[in-house]
């Protein structure tokens, strides 16, 4: 499988984001990423469910949505109401995971579940069948532009052999850093999807940017 590409809105030029998201619709980008904070779980608050239900009827990628909050199950009915495809929910914020998980495949979504960078993968055993993706955090979630975190490299590649050993299907998602040159190590460890926020959007030519990174 090709690997795929999920610009970040959170990078975006909010004071014009139909333009933004416009642009995402004509690139070769594969999916939208969407990073909900709640400035508790992480330091900062991002968006919420008016601006994903705006982005419903204009954005024509599938939406993946983020959910950086405190109780993230709360929310399933919500984000499944904007029609998002995948909704990813931190291990860190989730006492009973495997419960949310189901609940999010019952409203009819792909159930991704994402790793801060210290939690490590081996915590991912008795779950990892259920899940659709493994989204791993390669900087510290709140902020955008942050320094990439090597040992992420290696993360993707033991949790692509873990994946591998069990027989599964399940995704690989890798959000921060992201750059032609992080992006081409990651995927070449197993990453299948990567996120891209500052890189994409601060690029003179974002849609050619995306185009570079769809052909790493």
């Amino acid at each position: 499988m090709k690997h795929l590409i999920a610009p970040s809105l959170l990078s975006a030029n909010f004071l014009d984001l139909r333009k933004e998201v416009e642009m995402i619709n004509k690139s070769d980008a594969d999916w939208l990423h969407l990073d909900i904070m709640d400035g508790v779980f992480v330091p900062n608050i991002s968006f919420g469910f008016p601006v994903l239900n705006a982005l419903k009827p204009m954005c024509r990628k599938p939406m993946d949505v983020h959910l950086m909050i405190v109780e993230p199950q709360k929310f399933i009915p919500e984000v499944a109401a904007t029609g998002a495809y995948m909704m990813n929910v931190h291990y860190e914020a989730c006492t009973h995971l495997h419960r949310t998980v189901a609940a999010i495949k019952e409203a009819g979504m792909k159930a991704g579940v994402t790793l801060n960078p210290h939690t490590p993968i081996c915590l991912l055993e008795d779950i990892i069948q259920d899940v659709d993706m493994v989204l791993l955090m390669s900087v510290n979630p709140g902020f955008g532009g942050q320094r990439f975190i090597e040992h992420s490299v290696e993360k993707v590649a033991r949790l692509r052999e873990m994946i591998d050993r069990k027989g599964l299907d399940t995704l690989i998602e890798v959000d921060g850093g992201v750059n032609l040159d992080t992006g081409k190590r990651l995927v070449d460890a197993g990453a299948n999807v990567l996120v891209a926020g500052n890189f994409v959007f601060s690029s003179p030519d974002p849609e050619q940017t995306i185009k570079d990174l769809k052909a790493l």
